[in-house]
């Protein structure tokens, strides 16, 4: 009799080979052929804007293997590696973006000895090989021979020039806010508030004797922030809407929230005639101004992109545009935040306006199967929901540990947009987050 567990795991490890495969054939298209663990330069892939379909392959592959390690592993040897007590990778990714030290091996491709490397960055030498070793396990810096260090492919993106390092950077502090998510869960003002102000941030900053708001920022930690969502940008394949939505049929979008113009800088110099309007804080336009005049001046000379200030939660956008394009805002707020500002939005539509949510969607096993995609991806049997992957789920909880925010299933989208008066028409999975399309529901 056929064994069915055995044959979940033949099933799982079809799966890693068949999607394994289709990511090397999308490096050797490339004509660069597949990267080595130790290379130290990227591969043109690695910059490239439109990777949904390794993006794809790299979901699968990645919740197969883990799977599969799950069913195979002695569960006390996964639970172990799982929780924090064994889980170090995030402490030291943050030295090493901290202390620059992939700005220094850059200079010295053929290796640095830990020594110079150490007195560099000034930090303990010992120390700082004890670091690096735990990383190169994992492909992030290699060991030439003893005790001498260099970069590879994915060190490189920990610089302190490289979008991704900022991003790195930029979530140092929410191992500090996890720490304390059972305290917030049992506390008598914090445990049933799902308020911005009563977020595991804001309980810990009140045992710290601390009330800054998350948005307070000096002009440096500003600019920071924004690198990051450049580099959280390219983490999580936002760069897809550029390529799979329509936008040859749109003649006028507002960025809501646009930050420094991370996704329409790269819109305006792709699709010439779409005028643009970004939208959001004073202090974030006039650093956004700035980038736009150093990386797409010919946009700003045409007067095809203006500048309009807004406070989405109490103000509505710009009267009357093609696209309302909301990216990483919805998911920073809890429900009733975020209805205000669809409705804020819905005030100023045309009919035929269209409101795009991109964000992370969660997929939960008794989802109501109608929720109105037409373009979903399903992961194969017997791949976990959301593919295995559970970067969704991570985001999650980053977002209930900064803000009480949280990332929702289409469903709750449906929801959520219709009590702001829209409908979800159509959705577009680019693996990392998912495009969302409302319009303006029927009278």
């Amino acid at each position: 009799m056929t064994d069915p567990n055995e044959v979940k795991v033949e099933a799982l490890l079809g799966i890693i080979n068949s999607s394994a495969r289709e990511a090397m054939a999308e490096y050797k298209n490339t004509g660069h052929g597949v990267p080595d663990i130790d290379a130290g330069t990227f591969h043109p892939l690695d910059l490239a804007t439109d990777t949904l379909v390794l993006r794809k392959a790299i979901r699968l592959l990645e919740g197969a293997c883990e799977q599969l390690n799950t069913i195979l592993a002695p569960p006390q040897h996964t639970a172990y590696n799982a929780s924090s007590v064994n889980n170090y990778n995030w402490a030291c990714m943050d030295v090493a973006a901290q202390s620059c030290v992939a700005d220094v091996l850059e200079k010295h491709p053929e290796g640095l000895s830990v020594d110079a490397l150490a007195d560099a960055v000034n930090l303990d030498k010992i120390k700082l090989a004890r670091v690096l070793r735990f990383l190169s396990l994992r492909g992030c810096f290699k060991e030439v021979k003893q005790d001498v260090f260099a970069n590879t492919r994915l060190s490189l993106v920990l610089k302190s020039t490289n979008n991704v390092g900022s991003c790195i950077r930029n979530h140092r502090r929410c191992p500090k806010y996890a720490a304390v998510l059972y305290e917030t869960m049992i506390d008598q003002e914090f445990a049933r508030s799902h308020t911005v102000e009563k977020a595991p941030r804001a309980f810990l900053l009140r045992t710290e004797g601390k009330t800054k708001n998350f948005w307070e920022m000096d002009g440096k930690a500003r600019e920071i922030f924004h690198r990051a969502m450049l580099g959280h940008s390219e983490v999580h394949g936002s760069y897809a809407v550029l390529h799979y939505y329509p936008w040859d049929n749109v003649s006028s979008m507002v960025d809501v929230g646009s930050g420094t113009g991370t996704i329409s800088i790269p819109l305006a110099k792709m699709f010439p005639r779409l005028r643009i309007t970004n939208q959001d804080l004073p202090e974030t336009l006039k650093l956004s101004r700035n980038i736009w005049e150093k990386n797409a001046p010919e946009a700003l000379l045409d007067g095809r992109v203006e500048f309009v200030t807004l406070n989405f939660l109490e103000e509505s956008p710009v009267v009357g545009k093609d696209v309302y394009y909301l990216r990483g805002i919805i998911h920073d707020w809890p429900d009733d935040e975020s209805r205000v500002i669809l409705r804020n939005i819905r005030k100023v539509m045309r009919p035929d306006s269209r409101v795009l949510i991109h964000d992370y969607v969660l997929l939960r096993k008794f989802e109501e199967p109608d929720v109105g995609a037409n373009d979903f991806s399903e992961a194969p049997d017997p791949t976990l929901l959301n593919f295995g992957s559970n970067t969704a789920h991570q985001h999650d909880m980053t977002m209930w540990l900064l803000f009480n925010g949280k990332e929702r299933t289409l469903n709750e989208f449906k929801i959520i947009g219709a009590s702001a008066g829209l409908v979800l028409t159509q959705t577009y999975d680019f693996v990392g987050t998912m495009l969302l399309e409302f319009r303006a529901a029927e009278d």
